[in-house]
């Protein structure tokens, strides 16, 4: 999918305010598919205990049910710029919506383990989707001006999403008594846990509805009368509509439809710059950030915390996630992307390095040491601030933004993979990790946080203000 080719070509680099709120619900509703990407990744961590005990399996077992969905993710996530340049960016929003439903459902009345690892990749399939489509298609009807405000809108719904998870699970599991495994409306806590996510499905298909299709695709299938219609909507009557269409014909003209073999080339088989793509998506992953959100109850109860609290501090965290987001959304566009990169890499290394050392202490009565206990709570939260202000936000708005026109759908499929190939790597070795050494495991992300400031001062350049056809 040429994904964000044409939105920084506007004739006017800022939207009238009359349509400016327009354009804010159109990301607003595109987001929904991250919101529900949140909110998917980060349910299953009310569920970790519950399917260990019920199907009787160890933490490598759990780990891959834990983590299968993310196959689902990488091959959904390398193949949406395709599907979208084939029937819409709108219809690829909807099938992901409806098989966001079928997985929600299936999740929550599974037949046995294999099944409910099924429903997890079917699941994993539509959140690929939407992180590769929802972004593409925010950056395609953005006024320039605001592109990096509204393109941060994917992160600010998965940090909304991960959040009401975590508050949805912590009710549920009081209402069920404290207990997983302990019945709701027939069925297990963590069922209901996994079923709810039907809600939010079920309105982003709505939503996908009250949206209009991208003016790029229209062009790219002949539809210019309409394409200039939503042209109009997002950037205004006054706008040059005209030129506007002109423009972006041209713009697809000089273009070639992207290809893998587009992406081959240099001295390490692929180009420099879809390199960097891969590098900022895997060091996203690798500082170990998921794993706060599809094992965070299940850490704290494995240093003494009770299960209840534990669901609490999930939740906290998960607001501490989004406070730094909004941090990320207001300076992204002032600051730049590599700045605050930088300062989210090294908050993210104390953070860490804390973690690290205060998970090196023995258990005292199966719990942490007073001190310990407090700086792993503290730390935990610090780093996932300063993830949230920096990497959470700054590698989506750059992947839609840094690759050259000529390769960018192909690019950015790939680099979307890479992440969540290395979501999967970092997701199914965690529990193995833990078991063998926590703080080790945590010297291991604390390693990743520090190679990831050189990795930028060298190899990522800043984009912030650039005209989309400049990247490259």
């Amino acid at each position: 999918m040429t994904s964000t080719a044409q939105a920084s070509q506007s004739g006017a680099t800022t939207a009238p305010p009359d349509h400016l709120g327009h354009v804010i619900f159109i990301a607003a509703a595109a987001a929904m598919g991250g919101f529900l990407f949140g909110y998917d990744s980060s349910v299953i961590n009310g569920a970790v205990e519950a399917i260990r005990d019920r199907y009787d399996i160890g933490s490598a077992a759990l780990a891959q049910v834990i983590a299968i969905a993310l196959i689902g993710c990488a091959i959904g996530a390398a193949t949406a710029g395709r599907i979208a340049d084939r029937i819409g960016r709108i219809r690829c929003m909807q099938i992901a919506a409806v098989l966001f439903t079928i997985s929600a459902v299936g999740s929550a009345l599974p037949f046995a383990l294999w099944d409910l690892a099924f429903w997890r990749v079917v699941g994993g399939f539509a959140i690929g989707m939407a992180s590769v489509i929802g972004p593409a298609y925010i950056a395609e009807v953005a006024p320039p001006a605001y592109r990096g405000r509204l393109g941060s809108f994917q992160q600010a719904a998965i940090v909304v999403g991960i959040a009401i998870s975590q508050l949805v699970n912590w009710g549920l599991l009081n209402a069920a008594g404290g207990d997983q495994r302990g019945t709701l409306m027939g069925l297990e806590a963590w069922q209901v846990m996994l079923g709810v996510m039907v809600v939010p499905a079920v309105l982003y298909g709505l939503l996908s509805f009250a949206i209009p299709e991208s003016p790029r695709f229209l062009i790219s299938v002949g539809r210019r009368d309409r394409a200039r219609e939503i042209l109009a909507e997002v950037e205004g009557g006054d706008a040059d509509l005209d030129g506007r269409v002109a423009e972006i014909e041209n713009a697809m003209r000089r273009e070639e439809k992207s290809s893998f073999k587009d992406l081959l080339g240099g001295s390490f088989f692929f180009k420099p710059i879809v390199w960097v793509g891969i590098g900022l998506s895997v060091f996203q992953q690798f500082v170990g950030i998921n794993v706060a959100f599809y094992y965070s109850s299940t850490l704290w109860q494995s240093v003494g915390v009770d299960p209840t609290d534990s669901f609490f501090y999930s939740f906290t965290t998960s607001i501490i996630n989004i406070v730094g987001t909004v941090i990320a959304m207001i300076f992204v566009d002032r600051v730049g992307r590599r700045p605050l990169a930088i300062i989210g890499s090294v908050g993210m290394v104390v953070g860490l390095a804390l973690e690290a050392w205060a998970f090196s202490f023995d258990l005292v009565g199966g719990k942490l040491p007073a001190t310990q206990g407090w700086v792993a709570l503290v730390a935990a939260h610090v780093f996932v601030l300063f993830f949230a202000l920096s990497w959470g936000v700054v590698v989506w708005v750059m992947l839609g933004e840094m690759f050259p026109n000529r390769i960018r759908a192909a690019a950015l499929g790939v680099a979307a993979a890479a992440q969540w190939i290395a979501n999967w790597a970092i997701t199914a070795s965690f529990p193995s990790l833990a078991d063998w050494n926590l703080s080790a495991t945590y010297v291991i992300y604390t390693v990743f946080a520090a190679l990831s400031i050189p990795f930028v001062l060298k190899f990522v350049k800043e984009t912030k203000g650039k005209r989309l056809e400049e990247m490259g």
